[in-house]
Protein backbone atom coordinates (compact mmCIF):
# COMPACT_ATOMS: atom_id res chain seq x y z
CA UNK A 1 0.00 0.00 0.00
CA UNK A 2 3.03 2.27 0.68
CA UNK A 3 4.60 1.98 -2.77
CA UNK A 4 1.10 2.84 -4.03
CA UNK A 5 0.65 5.80 -2.60
CA UNK A 6 4.44 6.92 -2.94
CA UNK A 7 3.64 6.01 -6.66
CA UNK A 8 0.98 8.24 -6.84
CA UNK A 9 2.57 11.10 -4.84
CA UNK A 10 4.85 10.94 -7.76
CA UNK A 11 2.87 11.16 -10.51
CA UNK A 12 0.90 13.70 -8.47
CA UNK A 13 3.86 15.79 -8.58
CA UNK A 14 5.03 15.01 -12.04
CA UNK A 15 1.63 16.43 -13.06
CA UNK A 16 2.26 19.97 -10.92
CA UNK A 17 5.33 20.31 -12.34
CA UNK A 18 4.17 19.77 -15.79
CA UNK A 19 1.36 21.96 -15.20
CA UNK A 20 3.92 24.96 -13.64
CA UNK A 21 6.04 25.19 -16.99
CA UNK A 22 3.21 24.81 -19.34
CA UNK A 23 2.09 27.90 -17.67
CA UNK A 24 5.42 29.35 -17.60
CA UNK A 25 5.52 28.72 -21.03
CA UNK A 26 1.98 30.23 -22.24
CA UNK A 27 3.07 33.56 -20.24
CA UNK A 28 6.67 33.38 -22.83
CA UNK A 29 4.31 32.77 -25.84
CA UNK A 30 2.53 35.95 -24.65
CA UNK A 31 5.57 38.11 -24.65
CA UNK A 32 7.35 36.88 -27.29
CA UNK A 33 4.82 37.41 -29.90
CA UNK A 34 3.83 40.86 -28.43
CA UNK A 35 7.04 42.70 -29.83
CA UNK A 36 6.30 45.86 -28.69
CA UNK A 37 5.75 44.44 -25.40
CA UNK A 38 8.95 42.45 -26.04
CA UNK A 39 11.10 45.91 -27.03
CA UNK A 40 9.72 48.05 -23.61
CA UNK A 41 11.47 45.02 -21.57
CA UNK A 42 14.63 44.47 -23.02
CA UNK A 43 14.97 47.55 -25.16
CA UNK A 44 13.91 50.37 -22.31
CA UNK A 45 16.27 50.01 -19.72
CA UNK A 46 18.99 50.52 -22.33
CA UNK A 47 17.62 53.41 -24.01
CA UNK A 48 17.26 54.79 -20.60
CA UNK A 49 20.79 54.24 -19.18
CA UNK A 50 21.85 55.93 -22.56
CA UNK A 51 20.06 58.82 -22.11
CA UNK A 52 20.14 59.40 -18.26
CA UNK A 53 23.95 58.61 -18.93
CA UNK A 54 24.46 60.70 -21.19
CA UNK A 55 22.35 63.40 -22.26
CA UNK A 56 20.54 64.13 -18.67
CA UNK A 57 23.51 64.58 -16.63
CA UNK A 58 23.78 67.05 -13.66
CA UNK A 59 27.53 67.95 -15.01
CA UNK A 60 28.53 71.34 -15.90
CA UNK A 61 31.07 71.17 -18.91
CA UNK A 62 32.47 72.74 -21.87
CA UNK A 63 30.09 76.09 -20.77
CA UNK A 64 31.03 79.16 -22.26
CA UNK A 65 32.55 82.14 -20.67
CA UNK A 66 33.67 85.57 -21.46
CA UNK A 67 36.86 87.12 -20.28
CA UNK A 68 37.17 90.73 -19.87
CA UNK A 69 41.52 91.26 -19.57
CA UNK A 70 42.48 95.30 -18.37
CA UNK A 71 45.79 93.72 -17.77
CA UNK A 72 46.66 92.18 -21.21
CA UNK A 73 49.92 90.82 -19.61
CA UNK A 74 52.07 87.39 -19.62
CA UNK A 75 50.01 86.38 -16.03
CA UNK A 76 46.27 87.33 -17.48
CA UNK A 77 47.42 85.56 -20.39
CA UNK A 78 48.21 82.43 -18.76
CA UNK A 79 45.78 82.34 -16.13
CA UNK A 80 43.20 82.50 -19.19
CA UNK A 81 44.72 79.60 -21.18
CA UNK A 82 44.39 77.78 -18.18
CA UNK A 83 40.46 78.55 -17.65
CA UNK A 84 40.21 77.15 -21.62
CA UNK A 85 42.01 74.44 -21.21
CA UNK A 86 39.79 72.94 -18.25
CA UNK A 87 37.34 70.73 -19.20
CA UNK A 88 34.62 72.59 -17.55
CA UNK A 89 35.11 75.99 -19.80
CA UNK A 90 34.86 77.36 -23.14
CA UNK A 91 36.18 80.47 -23.56
CA UNK A 92 33.50 81.87 -25.93
CA UNK A 93 34.49 85.65 -26.27
CA UNK A 94 37.38 88.39 -25.05
CA UNK A 95 35.37 91.87 -24.02
CA UNK A 96 37.10 94.62 -24.55
CA UNK A 97 35.08 96.40 -21.52
CA UNK A 98 32.16 95.91 -18.60
CA UNK A 99 29.21 97.17 -21.29
CA UNK A 100 29.98 94.29 -23.09
CA UNK A 101 29.00 91.79 -20.07
CA UNK A 102 25.43 92.15 -19.73
CA UNK A 103 24.42 92.26 -23.33
CA UNK A 104 26.27 88.95 -23.69
CA UNK A 105 24.50 87.46 -21.12
CA UNK A 106 21.24 88.57 -21.88
CA UNK A 107 21.90 87.06 -25.76
CA UNK A 108 22.36 84.26 -23.66
CA UNK A 109 25.85 83.49 -25.19
CA UNK A 110 27.81 82.77 -21.50
CA UNK A 111 26.78 81.55 -19.11
CA UNK A 112 30.09 83.54 -16.78
CA UNK A 113 32.18 86.29 -17.37
CA UNK A 114 35.81 86.52 -15.81
CA UNK A 115 37.20 90.16 -15.08
CA UNK A 116 40.86 90.81 -14.63
CA UNK A 117 41.69 93.85 -13.52
CA UNK A 118 44.35 96.54 -14.29
CA UNK A 119 48.31 95.46 -13.02
CA UNK A 120 47.15 91.96 -12.15
CA UNK A 121 51.06 90.76 -12.83
CA UNK A 122 52.29 93.76 -10.57
CA UNK A 123 49.69 93.15 -7.67
CA UNK A 124 51.08 89.06 -8.04
CA UNK A 125 54.48 89.86 -7.79
CA UNK A 126 54.37 92.48 -5.00
CA UNK A 127 51.40 92.25 -3.19
CA UNK A 128 51.71 88.30 -3.64
CA UNK A 129 47.50 88.92 -3.73
CA UNK A 130 45.68 89.92 -6.82
CA UNK A 131 41.43 89.88 -7.53
CA UNK A 132 39.49 88.53 -9.91
CA UNK A 133 35.54 88.96 -10.64
CA UNK A 134 33.18 86.19 -11.27
CA UNK A 135 29.83 87.17 -12.92
CA UNK A 136 27.69 84.08 -13.11
CA UNK A 137 23.92 83.70 -14.58
CA UNK A 138 22.19 83.16 -11.85
CA UNK A 139 18.64 82.44 -13.85
CA UNK A 140 19.91 79.02 -12.88
CA UNK A 141 21.37 79.17 -9.13
CA UNK A 142 22.77 75.30 -9.29
CA UNK A 143 24.56 76.35 -12.45
CA UNK A 144 26.08 79.15 -11.49
CA UNK A 145 27.12 78.27 -8.38
CA UNK A 146 29.05 75.18 -9.83
CA UNK A 147 30.47 77.26 -12.28
CA UNK A 148 31.53 80.01 -9.69
CA UNK A 149 33.30 76.73 -7.48
CA UNK A 150 34.62 75.56 -10.60
CA UNK A 151 36.47 78.69 -11.38
CA UNK A 152 37.81 79.32 -8.16
CA UNK A 153 39.44 76.10 -7.91
CA UNK A 154 40.70 76.85 -11.01
CA UNK A 155 42.12 80.32 -10.08
CA UNK A 156 43.64 78.85 -6.90
CA UNK A 157 45.31 76.42 -8.35
CA UNK A 158 46.81 78.79 -10.86
CA UNK A 159 48.05 81.01 -7.84
CA UNK A 160 49.53 78.10 -6.19
CA UNK A 161 51.98 77.38 -9.00
CA UNK A 162 53.15 80.95 -9.75
CA UNK A 163 53.53 81.64 -6.04
CA UNK A 164 55.61 78.85 -5.71
CA UNK A 165 53.18 77.41 -2.96
CA UNK A 166 54.42 81.08 -0.47
CA UNK A 167 52.36 81.34 2.26
CA UNK A 168 51.60 83.86 4.81
CA UNK A 169 52.35 83.37 8.38
CA UNK A 170 49.84 80.99 10.20
CA UNK A 171 48.02 80.85 6.85
CA UNK A 172 45.38 77.58 6.95
CA UNK A 173 45.95 75.10 3.13
CA UNK A 174 42.70 73.27 2.88
CA UNK A 175 42.78 70.66 0.85
CA UNK A 176 40.41 68.92 -0.83
CA UNK A 177 38.90 64.95 -1.76
CA UNK A 178 36.54 63.88 -2.95
CA UNK A 179 35.85 60.30 -2.15
CA UNK A 180 34.81 56.94 -4.29
CA UNK A 181 34.38 59.85 -7.30
CA UNK A 182 37.19 62.41 -7.73
CA UNK A 183 35.75 63.41 -11.16
CA UNK A 184 32.43 64.30 -10.16
CA UNK A 185 31.03 62.31 -12.63
CA UNK A 186 27.18 62.60 -12.43
CA UNK A 187 27.08 59.02 -14.00
CA UNK A 188 27.87 57.50 -10.73
CA UNK A 189 24.03 59.63 -9.09
CA UNK A 190 22.46 58.00 -12.52
CA UNK A 191 23.24 54.42 -12.47
CA UNK A 192 21.96 53.43 -9.87
CA UNK A 193 19.11 55.70 -10.02
CA UNK A 194 18.20 54.79 -13.38
CA UNK A 195 18.67 50.78 -12.19
CA UNK A 196 15.76 51.02 -9.33
CA UNK A 197 13.52 53.30 -11.70
CA UNK A 198 13.63 50.85 -14.52
CA UNK A 199 13.69 47.85 -12.87
CA UNK A 200 10.60 48.55 -10.75
CA UNK A 201 8.64 50.45 -13.32
CA UNK A 202 9.16 48.08 -16.36
CA UNK A 203 8.63 44.60 -13.58
CA UNK A 204 5.26 46.52 -11.99
CA UNK A 205 4.15 47.82 -15.07
CA UNK A 206 4.44 44.52 -17.39
CA UNK A 207 3.12 42.08 -14.39
CA UNK A 208 0.33 44.45 -13.45
CA UNK A 209 -1.53 43.41 -16.43
CA UNK A 210 -1.42 40.03 -16.61
CA UNK A 211 -4.25 38.57 -14.55
CA UNK A 212 -6.28 41.33 -15.89
CA UNK A 213 -5.56 40.57 -19.13
CA UNK A 214 -6.98 36.93 -18.47
CA UNK A 215 -9.86 38.39 -17.33
CA UNK A 216 -10.78 40.71 -20.01
CA UNK A 217 -9.31 37.86 -23.06
CA UNK A 218 -11.67 35.51 -21.55
CA UNK A 219 -8.89 33.14 -20.15
CA UNK A 220 -10.01 33.76 -16.65
CA UNK A 221 -12.28 30.62 -16.43
CA UNK A 222 -9.48 28.55 -17.81
CA UNK A 223 -7.35 29.17 -14.76
CA UNK A 224 -10.09 29.19 -12.47
CA UNK A 225 -10.90 25.56 -13.36
CA UNK A 226 -7.12 24.36 -13.27
CA UNK A 227 -5.67 22.12 -10.89
CA UNK A 228 -3.16 24.59 -9.79
CA UNK A 229 -2.87 25.93 -6.50
CA UNK A 230 -2.90 29.74 -6.44
CA UNK A 231 0.34 30.06 -5.43
CA UNK A 232 1.67 28.45 -8.61
CA UNK A 233 -0.54 30.50 -10.69
CA UNK A 234 0.94 33.47 -9.47
CA UNK A 235 4.40 32.13 -9.60
CA UNK A 236 3.91 30.86 -12.95
CA UNK A 237 3.50 33.97 -14.30
CA UNK A 238 6.32 36.24 -12.65
CA UNK A 239 8.71 33.89 -13.20
CA UNK A 240 9.13 35.01 -17.88
CA UNK A 241 9.11 38.47 -16.03
CA UNK A 242 11.60 37.45 -13.97
CA UNK A 243 14.06 36.27 -16.63
CA UNK A 244 13.33 39.20 -18.17
CA UNK A 245 14.48 41.24 -15.70
CA UNK A 246 17.69 39.16 -15.22
CA UNK A 247 18.54 40.00 -18.61
CA UNK A 248 17.72 43.66 -17.78
CA UNK A 249 20.27 43.78 -14.69
CA UNK A 250 23.32 42.46 -16.94
CA UNK A 251 22.66 44.87 -19.77
CA UNK A 252 22.46 47.94 -17.36
CA UNK A 253 25.37 46.70 -15.64
CA UNK A 254 27.37 45.83 -18.83
CA UNK A 255 26.55 49.69 -20.31
CA UNK A 256 27.14 51.20 -16.76
CA UNK A 257 30.88 49.61 -16.79
CA UNK A 258 31.55 49.56 -20.61
CA UNK A 259 29.91 52.80 -22.19
CA UNK A 260 29.58 54.77 -19.29
CA UNK A 261 32.64 53.69 -17.15
CA UNK A 262 31.40 53.58 -13.48
CA UNK A 263 33.23 50.82 -12.07
CA UNK A 264 31.64 47.99 -9.83
CA UNK A 265 34.35 48.66 -6.75
CA UNK A 266 31.90 46.21 -4.65
CA UNK A 267 31.04 42.25 -4.71
CA UNK A 268 29.89 41.43 -8.43
CA UNK A 269 27.74 39.00 -6.73
CA UNK A 270 26.11 40.72 -4.32
CA UNK A 271 25.45 43.06 -6.60
CA UNK A 272 23.84 41.00 -8.88
CA UNK A 273 22.01 39.16 -6.31
CA UNK A 274 20.28 42.28 -4.48
CA UNK A 275 19.41 43.02 -8.22
CA UNK A 276 17.50 40.05 -8.64
CA UNK A 277 16.42 40.52 -4.61
CA UNK A 278 14.55 43.97 -5.24
CA UNK A 279 13.41 42.82 -9.00
CA UNK A 280 11.15 40.41 -6.82
CA UNK A 281 9.98 42.65 -5.06
CA UNK A 282 9.16 44.82 -7.97
CA UNK A 283 7.13 41.67 -9.56
CA UNK A 284 5.97 40.80 -6.76
CA UNK A 285 4.19 44.62 -6.50
CA UNK A 286 2.68 44.20 -9.68
CA UNK A 287 0.86 40.92 -9.33
CA UNK A 288 -0.26 42.61 -6.29
CA UNK A 289 -1.77 45.27 -8.39
CA UNK A 290 -2.82 43.27 -11.22
CA UNK A 291 -5.34 40.90 -8.49
CA UNK A 292 -6.81 44.68 -7.41
CA UNK A 293 -7.43 46.31 -10.49
CA UNK A 294 -10.40 45.85 -12.94
CA UNK A 295 -8.82 46.58 -15.90
CA UNK A 296 -5.94 47.27 -17.78
CA UNK A 297 -5.87 50.58 -18.30
CA UNK A 298 -6.65 50.57 -14.28
CA UNK A 299 -3.01 48.85 -13.63
CA UNK A 300 -1.52 50.65 -16.14
CA UNK A 301 -2.66 54.04 -14.46
CA UNK A 302 -1.73 52.81 -10.91
CA UNK A 303 1.80 51.38 -12.23
CA UNK A 304 2.72 54.69 -13.54
CA UNK A 305 1.10 57.15 -11.35
CA UNK A 306 1.68 55.67 -8.18
CA UNK A 307 5.10 54.24 -8.76
CA UNK A 308 6.17 57.05 -11.13
CA UNK A 309 6.48 59.87 -8.98
CA UNK A 310 7.64 58.22 -6.03
CA UNK A 311 10.54 56.68 -7.46
CA UNK A 312 11.71 60.03 -9.07
CA UNK A 313 10.89 62.50 -6.14
CA UNK A 314 11.37 60.01 -2.74
CA UNK A 315 13.83 57.88 -3.55
CA UNK A 316 16.76 59.98 -3.40
CA UNK A 317 17.33 59.41 -7.12
CA UNK A 318 16.94 63.06 -8.33
CA UNK A 319 16.60 65.32 -5.47
CA UNK A 320 17.96 64.44 -1.52
CA UNK A 321 15.60 62.92 0.70
CA UNK A 322 17.44 64.58 3.77
CA UNK A 323 16.02 68.27 2.64
CA UNK A 324 12.77 66.98 2.61
CA UNK A 325 9.63 67.40 5.36
CA UNK A 326 9.34 65.44 8.04
CA UNK A 327 5.82 64.09 5.91
CA UNK A 328 7.81 63.08 3.06
CA UNK A 329 10.82 61.71 4.67
CA UNK A 330 8.55 59.11 6.17
CA UNK A 331 6.58 58.20 2.96
CA UNK A 332 9.75 57.86 1.55
CA UNK A 333 10.88 55.08 3.61
CA UNK A 334 7.58 52.87 1.79
CA UNK A 335 9.21 53.63 -1.74
CA UNK A 336 10.79 50.22 -2.74
CA UNK A 337 13.31 52.01 -5.29
CA UNK A 338 14.86 54.21 -1.96
CA UNK A 339 16.13 51.22 -0.42
CA UNK A 340 17.51 49.77 -3.75
CA UNK A 341 18.99 53.16 -4.80
CA UNK A 342 21.25 52.92 -1.17
CA UNK A 343 22.22 49.73 -1.91
CA UNK A 344 23.70 49.70 -5.48
CA UNK A 345 25.27 53.00 -4.65
CA UNK A 346 27.20 51.40 -1.60
CA UNK A 347 28.38 48.12 -2.91
CA UNK A 348 28.96 49.55 -7.23
CA UNK A 349 30.20 52.39 -5.85
CA UNK A 350 31.49 52.34 -2.65
CA UNK A 351 32.37 49.26 -3.05
CA UNK A 352 31.16 47.46 1.17
CA UNK A 353 29.54 44.60 1.73
CA UNK A 354 26.43 42.62 3.21
CA UNK A 355 27.34 44.15 6.99
CA UNK A 356 26.72 47.82 5.17
CA UNK A 357 23.69 47.22 3.60
CA UNK A 358 21.41 44.41 5.88
CA UNK A 359 19.33 47.25 6.49
CA UNK A 360 18.10 47.93 3.26
CA UNK A 361 18.03 43.96 1.85
CA UNK A 362 16.02 43.33 5.13
CA UNK A 363 13.35 45.90 4.59
CA UNK A 364 13.23 44.65 0.77
CA UNK A 365 13.07 41.04 1.67
CA UNK A 366 9.90 41.85 4.24
CA UNK A 367 8.14 44.44 1.18
CA UNK A 368 8.71 41.39 -0.75
CA UNK A 369 7.43 38.71 2.08
CA UNK A 370 4.40 41.02 2.19
CA UNK A 371 3.37 42.17 -1.36
CA UNK A 372 3.48 38.61 -2.50
CA UNK A 373 1.32 37.23 0.47
CA UNK A 374 -1.32 39.85 -0.22
CA UNK A 375 -1.44 38.96 -3.81
CA UNK A 376 -1.55 35.43 -3.57
CA UNK A 377 -4.77 36.15 -0.67
CA UNK A 378 -6.51 37.84 -3.52
CA UNK A 379 -5.50 35.55 -5.82
CA UNK A 380 -7.73 33.06 -3.44
CA UNK A 381 -10.59 35.45 -3.15
CA UNK A 382 -10.91 35.35 -6.62
CA UNK A 383 -10.79 31.84 -7.09
CA UNK A 384 -13.93 31.52 -4.58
Amino acid sequence: MKPQQHTQAKQKNGAARRQFFSFVKKELLHIWRDKRTLFILLGMPVVQIIIFGFALTNEVKNSKIAVLDQSKDAATASLIAELNASRYFDVEANLTSYKEIEAAFKKGKIKLAVLLPSQFAEDLKHVNKASVQLIADASDPNVANTLTNYATAVIMDYQDRITNKQRLPYSINVETRMLYNPQLKGAYNFVPGVMAMVLLLVCTMMTAITIVREKEMGTMEIMLVSPMRPQMVVIAKAVPYFLLSSINIASILLLSVFALEVPINGSLLLLVTESLLFTLVSLSLGLLISSAAASQQVAMFISLVALFLPTVMLSGFMFPIENMPFPLRMISNIVPAKWFYIIVRSVMIKGVGLAAVWKETLILTGMLLFFLTVAIKRFKIRLQ
